[in-house]
């Protein structure tokens, strides 16, 4: 083997693949589309145009509207996860991390008036629809309220919070399943 052969070879995986980089930019623009219109509102031949591409182009990267409607959802949880939670981590357990998820949060909310929020229009979208869309919303959403519900508890334990602060329910959780 060549020292040509093996540098690609250590670097191939640091290149992403054209359909990749191209899946990615598709999944970008229905972001944009989603944030502005609704998940419902996102159309392949939309974007197909949007992105100056034929529609068997978009179809091929995803094979149905629903994925790509998923891939989305996808993409905006994993954002969600990165701008709210992840920083928030790194804060000390108890007060510091709840202050820090709810100021993550409020900063996205911020700049999703502007943008649109993909989860609270997501949610109330499909609320009373069956399948992965509704499915997939839920898991965002529930995930979203055990993190909170998560960093509410550990700053009870850490004695920064009250149990008394969450009326009259014995535990954060059991306040929360009532809301």
């Amino acid at each position: 083997m060549t020292l040509v052969t093996t540098l690609r070879s250590l670097t191939a995986p640091l290149r992403p693949r054209k359909g990749d980089a191209t899946r990615a930019a598709i999944v970008e623009a229905a972001l944009a589309v989603a944030r502005r219109d609704g998940l419902e509102g996102l159309t392949i031949g939309a974007l197909a145009d949007a992105l100056a591409m034929s529609k068997s182009g978009v179809f091929a990267h995803f094979g149905s509207r629903e994925e790509l409607q998923l891939a989305v959802l996808n993409e905006y949880a994993a954002r969600f996860v990165d701008d709210v939670l992840r920083p928030a981590v790194s804060e000390r357990r108890g007060l510091p991390r709840l202050k820090a998820l709810l100021e993550n949060w409020l900063t996205l909310l911020g700049r999703e008036l502007e943008q649109g929020c993909l989860l609270i229009a997501g949610a109330s979208e499909y609320d009373d629809r069956t399948g992965p869309l509704h499915d997939a919303m839920v898991r965002i959403v529930t995930g979203w309220k055990k993190e909170l519900l998560r960093a509410i508890e550990q700053a009870c334990d850490e004695g920064h919070l009250e149990r008394c602060l969450l009326y009259t329910y014995p535990s954060p959780r059991d306040y929360c399943a009532h809301l």
